[in-house]
Order: structure tokens, then sequence, then C-alpha cells
């Protein structure tokens, strides 16, 4: 395995310099089964040395155990990483279907200084809404982040799962450093309206479970008999019964690509993901979610394979065909209010 670094990268403009790919941190502490804390420390120390810099959490991921978890991590090597977190959702504990959604003033000033001590830093890179409360003028809300910079807590705001227009209102309202968004093989809805929208504003889009939660790198077949009962791929329709059945044929075109290229089928998804940013015109840093030192090694090198034309082809109708939603409530997401 080469230790070639991976390059880098600017999230939008003005925001801060980063690798092309980032690591998605949840799992290591949350939603996804039983973890292993030195793998996932290793994990950590082993993507920072093949250029990794951005390192994405929330307040919501364990109730804050995750931001705990990676403390350590961050006061090691503090101006090195990139910290990004989030506020705007709770989902307790003893019930991971629930999500509770706030983006008012008051709330947001409680969330970030929690977060600070949680994470035991001086002030957050990357400060994002996890999610948009939609009684809630998206004026106000990034009113209230955009103060959190100006008293020196955060550098750069993000958004998540956001509409173009929402985007579009929040950027007249301070700069927006990057969008996160769900962007995969599996999941291309916002290459609608919201990449375009992120393009012309001057915009990174940030794209989450760019490996569709492990499905498209072969992981698991049928998250209801391959998981554990602890992981919440569980309740995610596209992942059970019929749908997990169908999903599992569409992966065939990315095998295909896969043994030409001589590589994994996550590399390639993951390479497919990386290439929307020659096709789109914009800054596209994936960060998807591992707490294995072989994982972030096989996607880092997921960031030079090249994908011609016939490679894009062959891949291009999968979207198209996916069976079920990304969530059991799509309201939840971005495409539910475009």
């Amino acid at each position: 395995m080469t230790d070639s670094k991976i390059p880098a990268v600017q999230l939008g403009d003005g925001g801060p310099e980063v690798g092309v790919q980032g690591l998605g941190c949840m799992g290591m502490s949350f939603a996804y089964g039983p973890t292993d804390a030195g793998e996932s420390r290793a994990t950590l120390e082993r993507a920072l040395e093949l250029g990794v810099t951005l390192y994405d959490t929330a307040d919501a991921y364990g109730a804050g155990e995750n931001e705990k978890f990676l403390s350590p991590f961050f006061k090691a090597h503090r101006d090195e990483v990139v910290i990004a977190t989030k506020f705007a959702l709770s989902i307790p504990p003893d019930d991971p279907t629930t999500r509770v959604i706030r983006n008012d003033r008051p709330y947001i000033r409680q969330c970030v200084e929690a977060s600070l001590k949680r994470l035991d830093v001086d002030v957050i890179d990357l400060y994002y809404m996890h999610r948009r409360d939609v009684n809630v003028p998206i004026e106000e809300t990034v009113g209230a982040m955009a103060e959190l910079v100006r008293e020196g807590k955060v550098k750069h705001l993000g958004l998540s799962e956001v509409t173009a227009d929402e985007l579009r209102a929040a950027q007249a309202v301070h700069p927006i450093a990057a969008v996160q968004s769900e962007w995969s093989l599996f999941s291309r809805d916002i290459e609608a309206y919201v990449v375009p929208a992120a393009r012309d504003l001057g915009v990174a889009l940030v794209p989450y479970s760019p490996l569709g939660r492990g499905f498209l790198a072969g992981t698991f077949v049928n998250a209801e008999k391959d998981l554990t009962t602890d992981d919440f791929r569980r309740t995610h329709p596209r992942f059970t019964g019929d749908n997990a059945t169908a999903n599992a044929a569409l992966l065939e075109p990315v095998r295909k690509v896969a043994e030409a290229h001589g590589v994994s089928l996550g590399q390639i998804a993951l390479a497919w993901v990386q290439q929307q940013a020659r096709t789109h015109g914009l800054p596209v840093v994936p960060i998807p979610g591992t707490r294995k030192v072989t994982r972030i090694e096989e996607n880092t090198a997921a960031t030079r394979i090249a994908l011609g034309q016939q490679d894009m082809a062959l891949l291009e109708p999968i979207a198209a065909q996916v069976a079920g939603t990304r969530y059991p409530d799509m309201s939840f997401a971005s495409a539910g209010r475009e």
C-alpha cells in the first residue's frame, strides 16, 4: 500500500484547505454496531498520515460521545486537522429512529458551547447546521451562526441537507464554505438543484455516505440478516427486504468496472464521487466513514483512480433504478423540500 498523500483542495471561496477526501467519524462511537476504540484511534492516525485532514463529527453522534472520543486526537494534531462538527439534531440514545430538530438562536449557542467543551478546543473550524428546522427562517439560523464566527468560536460555516433556495438565502447572510448532503451512485438527487447552486455560489460539496453506508462496498447485502440489532441501517428502506435484493443486483456494473481496474467495489464507488468535482466544476470532498486502518488505506487510494467514459456510462443508470428511499421519513432530507 502506497504512502502517497492525497492532494488538497479549498472548501469553497475562503474556506479551509483540506485533503480531497475526509473521514466520517460517526461510526467510531455510534450507529454501526460494536466498535474497537484502539482500532479507531489507529485509523485516525493513519488517515492523517495519508493526507486526510477533514474530520467530521456531530453533537448527535452518541449524544456527544463521538466528540469526546475524538478530542485527544484533535488536541495532539490541532494544527494539522480541520474539525467539523454540527448542531440542530438530537437523537435519543434509547430510540435512534426518533429525531428532534432545532435551529433557534438559544439552542445554537447552547450547542456550540457544549461542543467546544467536549472537543476541548477554543474554536471549531467548520460548524454545520445538521438539519433544517423549517419553522425557523434560514436567515435567522445563519445569522446566529455568523455571530459565533464574529465571537471567534467558529471559523467557517456549513449546512447539511439544504435545498438550493435555502443555500442561496443562507449565503446572502454569511459565506457558506460547504454543503454536506448524501451523494453516491445510489443517491444523486442533489445534482438537479443543489450542486449547480453551490457551484455558482462558490460553495464546496461534502458528500456523506458516498459508499451507500457500506452497501456499495459490498460489506453487507441485507441489513436485517447481516448486521447487528443495534445497527441503524436496519431501519433504512434500501437495505432490507425486497429492496435489498433488488439493490444488490445493481452492483453488477460496479463490479465490472472494479474488475477492469483491479480494485474493490468501494474504490469505484468513491472514485465516481471524487470525479464529480470535474464533472460539475466545484470542490467535492467525500467523507466515507470507517474505523479500520485497511479501509482508510483503500478509501484514500480511490482518489488516484481515473474512470473513463465507458466506466462512467456503465455506472450512470444505477441511481434511477434504486429501490427504496434514503430514510424512512424523507422530510428529514432536503429532497423532500426541493
